[in-house]
């Protein structure tokens, strides 16, 4: 099965849907994000389910 979302692809999750996440790869069904306003912040992991493509 294929991923939803690209890498370098601007994502929001569900649980903080004002933070712009960035997706920066995608390995077994897991995406690894960084967050758009600040890139030297820890990456981010989210399961598909927990991701969408606006802001609220």
């Amino acid at each position: 099965m294929e991923n939803k979302y690209k890498e370098g692809q601007v994502v929001y999750s569900i649980e903080y849907p004002k933070l712009a996440l960035i997706i920066r790869r995608y390995v077994d069904r897991i995406y690894y994000c960084k967050v758009k306003e600040d890139l030297s912040r820890k990456e981010m992991v989210y399961f598909e389910w927990q991701l969408k493509t606006t802001p609220e």
